[in-house]
């Protein structure tokens, strides 16, 4: 079991303003994991204040410095990949082939910030016909406040920290309670790269404080992954104060499955796309669109491919999907398996009835859930369920399959199957959504990541990522 019992504000270990703490307790059985400290209103004074202490001087410590302290990050992050990954296993839920996935793979996206920061125009000189120049340069754009999600959390945490250090951004990160524990390894990892004083504070907090840091006047800029609604309430508390902001919100996203399509290809792609991190992320595919003429072979790969998944402890090496990471999440997500079959469709796979492994007993485990004969007008079919469940649609042209992927609040990712991967590129550009995969391709690291709609404000990763975090500034001089 882990205890920390200090926060890490302004680079500092401080004993907290209050003695409340959180208890995170393992998904899968219940048992303590460890207990962290809770911050206090009082706690997010503190740590805007060295932020704000720390804002010039951060922002005019050179570039080379700023690069060198990021690296030295990486590095120390990268020797405790498999530490951090059974931890966020043991808080979650999360299955111990994804956390370790995530976070070996996290080196490698530090690394891409640091090639993108090096190569990023940083300034530069536009002169016209008289000889008059004008400057243009990207300043920092203040103290920022990234608040992530527990699903994935370094993975949430770092595409925030690092181009926001390394544009010359003091930056707060609050965690979330469920996680608050790895969020503690971070500030770790934080305090042994040698990052000055002020420039970073780590710690979980509840609602009530979060609204009081995201509305905190020394606050210039919040970077936020989790919810529509309380991306919508987030929006709007900024926009009294004309806070930047950059949303990452919920999804529910589409799979396009041409009648070209293999289905078992299909099956075997949309088992990551769907169930990977028990279905607990904004860009799962839980919307398929089948062709009518291939629609029951097409559910049939999908619902042998659901029902042979194996359920169970999230440590384990052969566990695909682990527990839902809060009892009251894994009630939500049963009223929804009982929800679809009020509304009328068919259960292909899966369902609300418990598994039988009395091992699993005290978890909060939930059946890979294939829904068939549903319809896009159906809640299940509309709203976000966060769990292991999808539902299968049938269309009959290609004109209706785009309006139906359309036909959402959501556009966050999606993709479609096909033996054409350009034809399937000629789909993607007609559906609304901010990332799209043909035939289940990887996006590239650098490239943007954010959504449409409902789904979001701004983007994520690559040059645009960093973009987000400077203020842009135009000097005029005269000759």
């Amino acid at each position: 079991m882990r205890t920390y019992d200090q926060l890490f504000l302004g680079g500092r270990w401080t004993e907290p303003a209050t003695t409340g703490t959180f208890e995170i307790r393992s998904p899968h059985d219940r048992s303590l994991v460890g207990r962290a400290p809770k911050a206090a209103e009082a706690d997010v004074e503190r740590a805007v204040a060295a932020a704000r202490r720390a804002l010039e001087p951060w922002g005019r410590t050179p570039l080379a410095e700023r690069l060198r302290l990021v690296e030295r990050f990486n590095e120390l992050h990268a020797a405790r990949a498999d530490e951090i990954a059974e931890l966020i296993t043991a808080e979650n839920g999360s299955p111990r082939w994804f956390t370790g996935w995530t976070q070996h793979n996290l080196p490698e996206r530090t690394a891409a910030w640091l090639k993108i920061a090096r190569e990023f125009s940083w300034e530069e000189t536009l002169a016209d016909e008289a000889g008059n120049r004008t400057i243009v340069r990207a300043a920092p754009i203040g103290v920022v406040a990234a608040v992530i999600p527990w699903n994935s959390p370094h993975s949430a945490a770092l595409v925030k920290l690092i181009p926001a250090l390394l544009a010359g951004n003091p930056v707060l990160l609050k965690a979330a309670p469920e996680t608050a524990l790895d969020a503690m390894v971070l500030a770790e990892i934080f305090e042994q790269a040698g990052f000055p004083e002020g420039v970073v504070s780590v710690f979980a907090a509840d609602r009530d404080v979060s609204e009081h840091l995201v509305t905190h006047p020394g606050v210039d800029k919040i970077a936020f992954t989790g919810s529509t609604a309380a991306g919508r309430r987030i929006a709007s508390l900024a926009g009294q104060q004309l806070k930047r902001v950059g949303l990452e919100l919920g999804g529910k996203s589409a799979a396009i499955v041409l009648a070209d399509a293999d289905p078992k290809a299909v099956a075997k792609g949309i088992r990551t796309a769907t169930f990977a991190n028990n279905g607990e992320m904004c860009v799962a595919h839980t919307r398929i669109f089948a062709a009518r003429e291939r629609y029951a072979e097409i559910v049939a790969a999908l619902a042998e491919m659901a029902d042979g998944l194996v359920v169970g402890d999230p440590a384990k090496p052969d566990t695909f999907v682990g527990p839902i990471v809060r009892q009251d999440q894994y009630e939500r997500v049963l009223s929804y398996l009982r929800l679809g079959v009020e509304e009328g469709a068919r259960i292909a796979a899966g369902g609300p009835e418990p598994l039988a492994n009395p091992e699993l007993a005290n978890g909060f485990y939930v059946r890979p859930t294939v829904f068939a004969d549903a319809a896009n007008d159906m809640r299940i079919a509309r709203e976000e369920i966060f769990g292991p469940v999808l539902v299968v649609i049938p269309f009959d042209t290609e004109e209706e399959a785009i309006r139906l992927a359309n036909d959402s609040d959501y556009g966050l990712s999606g993709g479609v199957w096909t033996a054409d991967a350009e034809h399937g590129v000629e789909i993607a550009r007609a559906v609304r959504t901010g990332t799209f995969h043909v035939n289940g391709a990887p996006r590239h690291g650098s490239a943007p990541f954010g959504g449409f709609k409902a789904s979001g404000i701004g983007r994520e990763y690559g040059s645009h990522g960093l973009a987000e975090f400077v203020e842009w500034q135009a000097i005029a001089v005269g000759v």
